[in-house]
């Protein structure tokens, strides 16, 4: 293959060129901002992604919520388990 000649510098030109159509191909598809040849950066925008993200973020302040109430209910429980018998016993007694 001879370095200098025409087909050579086209097959450079070809790759970097397909390369780069791959590489924004694929950050557009995941959602990443992507640059065009001024060196800006075109966002997706989305009107239903921002509903969607104020949804999961409310849900989400929820099932923490839930954790936590279950994580002091667990609590509660271990506790009883490890304590002597004779010591949840006299509880028990003092609450009646």
């Amino acid at each position: 293959m001879n370095v200098g000649g025409p087909f050579f510098v086209l097959a450079i030109i070809a790759m970097s060129t397909l390369g780069w159509m791959f590489t924004t191909w694929v950050r557009a598809r995941h959602g990443y901002p992507v640059e065009n040849e001024w060196t800006g950066t075109v966002d997706r925008t989305d009107a239903a992604a921002g509903r969607k993200i104020d949804l999961l973020s409310r849900e989400n302040e929820k099932l923490v919520g839930k954790i936590s109430r279950l994580e002091e209910r667990i609590a509660v429980l271990e506790r009883i388990a490890t304590d002597p018998a004779t010591r949840t016993a006299h509880e028990i007694e003092a609450l009646r």
